[in-house]
């Protein structure tokens, strides 16, 4: 059967917004139809997407409009808001949509949201389906256990089960021993269909399920090889589709369940083949039973003569008939074959039964089909007068519901042979208890899967819980501590009291994040976070908890970081000093070259005997050695020099700078 791609729409999304949308959703293989006015008469969409500019009743209208209108108020609603206003985004949601992305739109989001939409949709769809398989087994259950005659059950399933399928024809056919003839016990077109004889080689497809005891479907009898031999019988057919269903154990199957139906139909899909093998199972359960009800009836009429004398000793018990009537339980009054004597109006009220249905009935009948085997133990041990109480059973209800009744028993004139039965509703008890377990197994795994360390106190130190991670942390085993140990082995000396102190004076009686050092069981300080409350019941204190996060690694990370902001902050130092002496060399180097060019033009100009000269002499001296200063903090600045006038090598700006001073006609 074909399956339709999902259906997007788009609803009251501008000219602008809907381009985008549709670029991306055609980009991502989707299906989708534009409605400008909301309205959602395209179809039945699987997703809506509507754009939202502004939280007022206007702008929010289109969310409701869809969500109300009948073609799509199944829909997924995703809304496009102009920004992320969480005012508008819950008021979007409030009016109806299910999800929203925030423009501009980021086409990954938008995808993931849409089919994030379309899996919500379909594992919805799906649980219904579920659903409805389920309450068909249950009508079909109850049909199966209404009644005992034969030919009403074997009538019930296959009209049922035509009309869920939505076949032409269902039918029941059973295999001979000698697996040459087989017999159409009923058939859900014609009820005149009784026990019709079939000769087995005309049909193929039941001998294969017969043999095989699996499940076999045919799309179109008339051009499958299985019929060549016989294809004269179905050329004519008026329903190809075929689906076999093995009926019987899986050591033998007796018969087939047999699915007829046009090719406008399609064949069955394996939802359906499984629900209608479980229908063939328990067909054949509940026909087995039915003959084991009917043998019961049979025993019941034998011993009639006896029932009619427990009934009469009942009257011995009249004087305690109010005590019964008024009874917050169910009792009742049956003997050791668990026919009923008397009971009072409660166990009516349990069992969803009539008064005289529960006198004129077996009360044990009404016993869940698998605590059916707890109730032989029960009859046997009346016999050897054992009266067990506190034992929980499971009972269908007149209307089909199951509840969860404790009983108890008790010898009632031993000699008579009665026994009284009281029964009290618990369902709600054990639902609640089953509930409270689960919740203590979640809780339990959750203690002992968290990374940190989790202790538990009495008030006076005595330790109730200690997890996975508090083992591996502090060294302890959980079980010489547990109910042996005290808190204060954990802590430094006088450390416990200290933080008791601490969580008692702090607000709501907890702390958290407490920088604080528990001992290990080598005598290690381990610095940790703790976090640590009281843990009250009915106003009082009566424990604390006290959660531990190992910090020993964040802390040397700590001190790492440290030695690394130091070193950084020494570097930034050098660097500093370095620029410092790069700028001093840049300034001393200009006028340094000017004042060794003038000093060697008053040399040559004077004569070197003169004041003149000396002082030329002097002066170009001084430079020079002043230039082998700049020169050498350069070289400690990482600045390159070069030669300048008379050999004297100087700082050399341009390569320093990074750039190239040459004249252009050098460059060349």
């Amino acid at each position: 059967m074909s399956v339709r791609s999902p259906h997007i729409l788009l609803a009251d999304v501008d000219a602008s917004m809907r381009d985008v949308l549709e670029a991306m959703l055609r980009r991502g293989g989707f299906v989708f139809d534009v409605a400008h006015d909301g309205s959602g008469d395209t179809g039945e969409p699987a997703v809506v997407l509507i754009s939202v500019s502004e939280p007022t009743a206007v702008g929010l209208e289109p969310v409701r409009r869809v969500r109300a209108a009948p073609s799509s108020c199944g829909a997924s609603i995703i809304v496009v808001v102009s920004s992320r206003d969480d005012g508008l985004v819950e008021r979007a949601l409030a009016a109806g949509a299910d999800d929203f992305v925030c423009a501009p739109v980021w086409e990954p989001e938008l995808l993931a949201r849409v089919r994030g939409q379309l899996r919500l949709r379909a594992s919805l769809h799906e649980l219904a389906r579920k659903e409805r398989d389920a309450r068909v087994m249950v009508e079909i259950t109850q049909a199966l256990t209404s009644s005992l005659d034969f030919r009403e059950i074997l009538a019930t399933v296959v009209g049922r089960i035509a009309e869920v399928m939505r076949v032409e024809r269902c039918s029941i056919v059973v295999a001979h021993e000698a697996g040459d003839v087989g017999y159409v016990l009923v058939a859900s077109d014609d009820a005149g269909v009784r026990d019709l004889p079939i000769e087995l080689e005309r049909y193929p497809e039941i001998q294969r399920v017969l043999q095989t005891r699996r499940p076999l479907t045919i799309e179109d009898a008339t051009s499958h090889p299985m019929f060549w031999e016989v294809r004269a019988h179905v050329s004519t057919t008026r329903y190809p589709m075929l689906t076999l269903i093995p009926i019987g154990s899986e050591e033998r199957a007796v018969g087939v369940l047999f699915l007829r139906a046009s090719e406008a139909r399609g064949s069955l899909d394996e939802r359906e083949v499984s629900l209608c093998q479980v229908v063939a199972n328990a067909t054949a359960i509940a026909i087995r039973n039915a003959r084991v009800v009917q043998k019961l009836r049979d025993e019941r009429l034998a011993v009639s003569s006896a029932h009619i004398e427990a009934e009469q000793r009942v009257r011995t018990l009249e004087r305690y008939a109010d005590l019964f009537q008024s009874s917050a339980d169910g009792m009742a009054v049956i003997d050791h074959t668990g026919h009923v004597i008397f009971a009072n109006p409660k166990v009516s009220e349990i069992t969803g039964y009539t008064d005289e249905e529960v006198r004129n009935g077996n009360l044990l009948l009404a016993i869940a089909r698998q605590d059916r085997g707890r109730v032989s133990v029960l009859r046997e041990g009346f016999r050897r007068g054992e009266f067990p109480a506190g034992v929980d059973l499971r009972i269908r209800r007149r209307d089909g519901g199951e509840r969860v009744v404790s009983i108890a028993t008790s010898a009632l004139l031993r000699d008579q042979s009665a026994v009284l039965v009281t029964l009290r509703d618990v369902t709600d008890e054990r639902a609640t208890a089953s509930e409270l377990a689960r919740t203590k197994e979640f809780l339990s795994s959750l203690i002992e899967s968290s990374p940190d360390a989790i202790v538990a106190s009495r008030l006076d130190g005595t330790i109730l819980l200690f997890n996975s991670a508090a083992e591996r942390i502090l060294g302890y085993p959980r079980e010489i501590v547990v109910g042996a140990g005290s808190v204060e082995m954990l802590y430094p000396p006088g450390a416990a009291r200290e933080i008791m102190r601490r969580i008692r004076t702090a607000p709501e009686s907890r702390i958290a994040s407490l920088r604080a050092e528990v001992l290990s069981r080598s005598g290690e300080r381990i610095p940790v976070l703790l976090s640590a409350a009281l843990v009250s019941e009915n106003g009082a204190a009566v424990a604390s908890v006290g959660v531990f996060s190992d910090i020993r690694e964040r802390i040397l990370l700590e001190e790492r970081l440290a030695q690394f902001q130091q070193r950084v902050a020494l570097s930034e130092k050098q660097v500093i000093a370095a620029e410092l002496a790069g700028a001093a060399a840049h300034e001393l180097n200009q006028p340094l070259t000017a004042i060794q060019g003038y000093a060697e033009l008053l040399q040559r100009k004077a004569d070197a005997d003169s004041a003149i000269g000396r002082g030329a002499g002097v002066i170009l001296r001084e430079s020079e050695r002043m230039a082998e200063i700049v020169r050498k903090i350069g070289k400690i600045a990482r600045y390159e020099t070069k030669q300048y006038v008379g050999g004297t090598s100087i700082l050399d700006l341009d390569r320093a700078a990074g750039s190239d001073s040459r004249p252009p006609e050098e460059l060349k």
